[in-house]
Order: structure tokens, then sequence, then C-alpha cells
């Protein structure tokens, strides 16, 4: 084992789960670097997780069947056809997954962090500098601290990644996703093990139900499509619209879109939502040559961002964290055979994923077919394609973990 100093940058999934894998994999001390000075466990977008790929990451002590989720089986696919309130299936497919809130997911994260671990809220990190005899970290404070390695959990705009690689940047897809929760569950709700995925021209809507501690469960909701032109002035490198950030104009649009094209129990549900609650994200693609180098490393979004349509991004990162660890106790004791040893295993995987991505978003939102004129086989034809014959094939999910 490997006993140097190591910070993460980042605390939100990725982080936590790096940090317990760094102390677990024989590092001496561990600091997170978290940004945000809020309450990260009160988040309530949705997140989900592949059932079997869960159990490989229960089993390796990352996640705990104890937090809270609404367990999904099937996803059925829905059309608009005329009045009717559901509209019309194109199909139904198995769905084995485990949906939470991401506050809820993170905390069970969080509360697993050892307490050896020094975990800073409200750390902004300035600059990442490496040499010869560790990284020196810069923070807004005007402060700095110097380590032996610096993990970079801080997502698709890393500032480690921009050290690592300063001329690599994340590359717009061209379209969004618009999330947002709802309270509302109109009358003629479907099962609750039910995810459901609206289809439109140019996009589609992905929609489930997620715990909530008041009223037991809502319904989480991401809308896919290219954005109203007047959204971004920089569409080379467009930003996250948080909550209250998303104008008044944006909104109609996209409430306009769900009034024309959804069958009328989900653009109720849809249009229910607060408008100030809602957020909208663009959607990216990013793959890195290396996830270490030297005494940098990435795990996460930092390291590999794939579109959301492969239903695999939080496995990903989490697997990320239980390969480091794995790569700090089979080093024996150096630093840079960890470092090689985590690339080598992770590198393939982010790469497939990006592919998978970009090949579901294409036929889901990019290119979408005539939804209205499939039937059931015309529809099946169209999945196989995406997914090169299988779900399981294609890394939807995500991989199992012992894939490298």
């Amino acid at each position: 084992m490997w006993g140097g100093s190591v910070a993460v940058v980042g605390g939100s999934i990725a982080g936590c789960a790096a940090a317990g894998a760094l102390h677990r994999g024989g590092a001496a001390e561990v600091t997170v670097l978290e940004r945000a000075d809020g309450r990260l466990r009160d988040r309530g977008v949705g997140i989900s997780l592949h059932a079997d790929r869960f159990g490989e990451l229960e089993d390796a002590g990352y996640l705990s069947a104890r937090t809270a989720h609404v367990p999904l089986s099937h996803r059925v696919w829905r059309v608009r056809d005329g009045t009717a309130p559901h509209g019309r299936t194109l199909a139904t497919h198995a769905f084995p997954f485990r949906a939470y809130t991401w506050g809820a997911l993170w905390a069970g994260l969080r509360d697993r962090v050892p307490e050896q671990v020094t975990y800073r809220s409200g750390t902004t990190i300035t600059g990442v500098d490496p040499r010869t005899d560790g990284v020196r970290l810069r923070y807004a404070d005007g402060g700095a601290d110097v380590f032996d390695a610096v993990v970079g959990a801080d997502g698709y705009r890393s500032a480690v990644r921009d050290a690592m690689f300063p001329a690599l940047d994340a590359t717009y897809a061209g379209y969004v996703g618009w999330r947002g929760t709802s309270g509302v569950e109109p009358d003629g709700a479907p099962a609750v093990d039910e995810a459901c995925t609206v289809v439109f021209p140019g996009g589609h809507c992905m929609i489930y139900r997620v715990p909530d501690a008041t009223e037991g469960h809502r319904y989480n909701w991401v809308l896919y499509t290219a954005p109203p032109a007047s959204l971004y002035a920089d569409m080379r490198r467009p930003a996250s619209l948080p909550p209250g950030r998303v104008t008044t104009a944006v909104t109609e649009a996209l409430r306009a879109l769900v009034a024309e094209h959804f069958p009328p129990y989900w653009a109720e549900l849809l249009l229910s939502t607060p408008a100030g609650t809602t957020l909208v994200q663009p959607i990216y693609d990013l793959e890195v040559p290396h996830y270490g180098v030297d005494r940098l490393l990435l795990v996460g979004d930092a390291a590999t961002v794939a579109r959301p349509h492969t239903g695999g991004g939080s496995v990903k990162a989490l697997q990320d964290a239980v390969a480091l660890e794995r790569a700090l106790t089979s080093s024996g004791g150096s630093l840079g055979e960890a470092v090689t040893g985590y690339d080598d295993g992770r590198r393939s995987v982010g790469t497939d994923m990006v592919a998978l991505g970009r090949r579901l978003g294409e036929a889901q939102v990019e290119d979408t077919p005539d939804w209205g004129a499939l039937d059931e086989s015309g529809f099946a034809a169209w999945w196989r394609e995406q997914h090169r014959g299988s779900d399981r094939l294609s890394g939807f999910g995500g991989h199992a973990m012992g894939r490298s």
C-alpha cells in the first residue's frame, strides 16, 4: 500500500467514493475539497442505478441497500395518440434499475466516508500546479496546500483535468436536458415500478418515480431536445442553468413543446412542475487520453462525460473509485504503478460509454424516426440497431465491474 497525502477535488458522488477508495487503498491522509457550502443532501433530482451494478458496488462496500429508493422493473415507450391519456405504447422493455434522489445517494456515500478523511466544504480551487515533489493546489481565499497526489472528481469542467490536458475540452452535443420533479400524480397513474419514455419529433422525455420524504414518492423527469435559439449566446460551451435561472421565454418554449407532443397524462404531470424549480443542463461528450498522469488522477465526469441515455454515468463514477482502490492495494506501495494500473483498467470503459452515449443520442434526439409511423416490430428493429443486438452487450446501465 502507498501511504502519501491525497486531495480529492470535488466532494459529490464521485468525490465521496474516491475518498473512501483512497483511505482503504492506504493513503495516509485524505482531504476532500468541495466548492459548495450548502446541503448537498437536499438535492432532489433523480438518478438511477442498474440493479446488477448496484449489487456489485454493494459487495465492494460502496453502497447500502438501506438508502431510500424506488425499484423499477420495466420501461414503457409511449407516443402521443390523439386524446389517449397515456398515449400509444411502442414497446415495453425490462428495466431493472433502482431510482434515487441525487441527494439521498450522495448522503449515503458521504456517511460512508471514513472519519479519518477531512471534508472541507466551501473550498474553491483556482489553480492546480504539478511539481516534482507533489501537487500544489491554490484556493480562492489566497491559500495553498501541497499534496503527494490529487484526484479530480470535479465534474465536466474539471480544474484537475485542465492541468493534465490543457487543450482538451468537452464537446457540446447540440441539445439539452430540461429537468424537474413533480409531486402531482394525475388520475390513472401507472404502476410505481414503471419508467416511462415519451417520444416526440427531435427528442424524448424519461420519467420515473423517486423517493420523497413527505409524499412517499414524486416524479422525476428529464426532457432531451435542442434548445430554443435564444437560450445561449455562446453555443460552443453553454453552461447549466440552475433553478431560478431558466428564463421565462425558454420555459414557455419548452412547455409549448410538451403541450403539443405529449399524451395528456404526461403533459399534465410535467406542466404541473413549478417553473422556478426546473433546470437546464447542456449535454456534452468527453473522453480523456489517460485517467492518470504522474501525480494526477481523474474519476467520474472529470474523466469521461457520456450522455445520460447510457443509464450508467453514476455507476461508472463509482466503479472508477473501486478500480482506484484495487490499483492502490495491488501496487506494492508504488504510486506510479497504481496510477498506471488504474489508467489501463478504466480508459477503454470510458471510451466505450462515450461511444454508446453518442449512438443513443443520435437515434433518440438528433435524428429521431417518425415515431407515429412505427409499429412494435419497427420499434424493435430501431432499438436493436442502437444497442448492437442487446442492452447487455452495449453497456447500457454500465458494464459489469470485472470489465477492463
